[in-house]
């Protein structure tokens, strides 16, 4: 049964989004009366987040999230009911991707991608410390930073939900996303294949500004900011070391998207000898590949909010890319997805025509 859980996301996505939204709306009541830790207040520069809520107090904005939380609970409720026809469908629709939106790609900031970049990172400084002035991994990962990582899960439950009843209330297949209606012909294989390849090279480009600016920075190459500022760096013990590892990751990240177009995405390669030869099952790379190319979009929004000073476009400059390589890789990501869906094994729909299989 626990293995079958996450198959069956369909089934329980929206009460889960539902659930997600009383307690999220019970803690903006909770602010609205005084509580403490509200996680959009002003707090020291040091330890502020870039969400467009902070700073804000809570009097104004607690009842707001009440009330969407309040609303979420209902819309969760109706979609896992499955009610709804007509323009109230349409309605439960347009607040179930809105909150999905919201949550995902407009409150948080580069939070979600710092995460996933430095979270082999994090496992050594637990033990040997964070280089520069932090004292810990909490003063990474603290109470404003925690927050939009909670937002940000809810934004993934709404949006399985709102996938989950959009897909249902239309009669299609909740699995796979096919009704009766013929395929459109840029959902084909062959198609998703070459504009799959497209997409790759798009989301390649996009990484190459950041890679190569943190790159300079190590080897001594003020690009994109002055002297001074790299001189401030080599003065701070780990600085450029982790610049240069989150470069690195981001070069290794855009070499596996290559995966998504590549044989070996599909089937594990020699160099994985554990699983040499096996098929790989598309959830292993279109989850990791989904959930980054999402957690780009805002990293790269909040780059466009804070416009790099005089002679510093190097330091904010680059990441502004990241929203076109978050749609790149999540067009990479659909595109891998329409190729490897094969039969759906719930409906089964996705088998070639019977004067197709006869010609064959």
């Amino acid at each position: 049964m626990v293995l079958r859980f996450p198959h069956r996301w369909p089934d329980w996505s929206a009460y889960a989004a539902a659930a997600w939204s009383l307690l999220y709306g019970l803690a903006g009541l909770y602010w609205t009366l005084g509580g403490a830790a509200y996680p959009f207040a002003k707090v020291d520069e040091d330890l502020t987040a870039s969400s467009f809520l902070e700073p804000s107090r809570a009097e104004v904005v607690g009842p707001f999230i009440a009330a969407t939380g309040a609303l979420g609970v209902v819309t969760g409720i109706l979609m896992a009911r499955r009610r709804g026809h007509g323009v109230s469908r349409l309605v439960l629709l347009g607040l179930g991707w809105l909150q999905a939106v919201a949550f995902t790609l407009l409150i948080p900031d580069y939070t979600i991608i710092a995460l996933v970049a430095f979270s082999p990172a994090l496992l050594i400084f637990a033990f040997t410390g964070v280089p520069g002035d932090q004292g810990g991994v909490g003063d990474i990962i603290y109470w404003h930073r925690g927050n939009l990582i909670i937002i940000f899960v809810g934004g993934l439950l709404w949006t399985l939900a709102a996938l989950a009843y959009q897909r249902r209330s239309r009669h299609a297949c909740v699995r796979c996303g096919r009704d009766d209606r013929p395929a459109a012909r840029w959902t084909s294989p062959e198609a998703a294949r070459r504009w799959g390849k497209w997409a790759v090279w798009i989301a390649f480009a996009a990484t190459l500004p950041y890679d190569i600016t943190r790159l300079a920075w190590y080897f001594g190459w003020p690009l994109g900011i002055t002297e001074e500022f790299l001189a401030e760096m080599r003065a701070t013990p780990g600085m450029l070391e982790v610049g240069l590892g989150l470069g690195v990751a981001s070069a290794v990240g855009s070499v596996l998207s290559h995966g998504l177009v590549a044989r070996w995405g599909e089937v594990w390669p020699r160099w994985v000898w554990f699983k040499a030869g096996r098929r790989i099952h598309p959830a292993t790379a279109i989850i990791p590949a989904g959930v980054v190319a999402v957690a780009l979009i805002p990293g790269g929004r909040m780059a466009l909010q804070q416009m790099p000073q005089e002679g510093l476009w190097g330091t904010t400059g680059p990441a502004m890319f990241w929203i076109l390589w978050g749609l790149a890789l999540g067009a990479a990501t659909l595109a891998y997805h329409l190729r490897r869906r094969g039969v759906c094994r719930h409906c089964g729909r996705g088998a070639p025509a019977p004067d197709l299989v006869k010609a064959a």
